[in-house]
């Protein structure tokens, strides 16, 4: 069987550098519905054998071209409006670059522990709550409010820990500011975007990037990612919801067992 040398070293099979690249096809597609796509990724390829560090590294980069291919098809569809969102794109870019360096500075353990409850709670309030629709709803948080609290603080639990986070944009975006599901998970892209791509950026400077395997993944990302946001503009909320709900739950249970 034909071998791929990777540039840290590790040789993969023909056939399982191809199912990676499946696997990122399957992590846009899902991930352009309901966020998640990392906790698809990350845990092949370290079963791949690609040492921690690298492992996030390439799945970081792959990820955000999945992230940046569904952001320009909802934009294009004209569900994303850059200018009333610049101000909480801002706020993700700080949140994030503080996260990610407090997360070198301070033990994650209480946050490991929270989060699968976190999560859980979550899921349930998406089932549950009349607010996640597929009408716009009135606002219950202003522009100016919404963009530090859920934008910021978001953005540094992104470049802080990291799970779940397109989750909760999406059902931020939906409880407090009243959009309906397409609208909020259009508007939900470009913040995680900003957020991975600082966090990638970081990752590419200190030179952790398997860039044969990132970038063959990325391309299948984009594909996926162009997939699953067309679904979301078609189907809305009945597609959505309980995407969201089932990934989040996912990545609740993994965390659980890694505890």
């Amino acid at each position: 069987m034909p071998f791929i040398r990777l540039e840290i070293n590790i040789d993969l099979s023909l056939t399982l550098f191809i199912g990676l690249i499946i696997v990122a096809f399957v992590a846009g597609f899902i991930s352009s519905i309901a966020g998640a796509g990392g906790a698809i990724v990350l845990p092949v390829l370290l079963w791949a054998g690609l040492p921690p560090l690298n492992a996030l590294a390439t799945n970081k980069f792959q990820s955000v071209f999945g992230t940046l291919s569904s952001t320009i098809n909802f934009f294009k569809k004209g569900y994303i409006d850059f200018n009333a969102l610049r101000p909480a794109l801002c706020y993700a870019f700080v949140g994030s670059m503080i996260g990610t360096y407090l997360v070198q500075q301070i033990s994650t353990d209480y946050l490991s522990i929270m989060m699968p409850y976190l999560l859980i709670v979550l899921a349930v309030y998406m089932m549950f709550s009349p607010s996640i629709a597929d009408e716009d709803l009135p606002a219950k948080l202003s522009e100016k409010t919404f963009a530090p609290l859920v934008g910021g603080g978001i953005g540094l639990y992104g470049g802080f820990f990291g799970p779940g986070m397109g989750s909760f944009f999406a059902v931020a975006f939906a409880s407090l500011r009243g959009f309906n599901m397409r609208k909020a998970t259009a508007f939900t892209k470009p913040l995680v975007l900003i957020v991975n791509t600082t966090s990638m950026v970081i990752f590419l400077l200190g030179g952790h990037i398997v860039w044969s395997l990132a970038i063959a993944m990325a391309a299948s990302q984009i594909v996926g990612a162009r997939l699953g946001s067309n679904l979301v503009i078609h189907r809305g909320v009945t597609l959505i919801k309980p995407l969201i709900v089932l990934m989040t739950l996912v990545i609740a249970i993994k965390l659980l067992v890694e505890q």
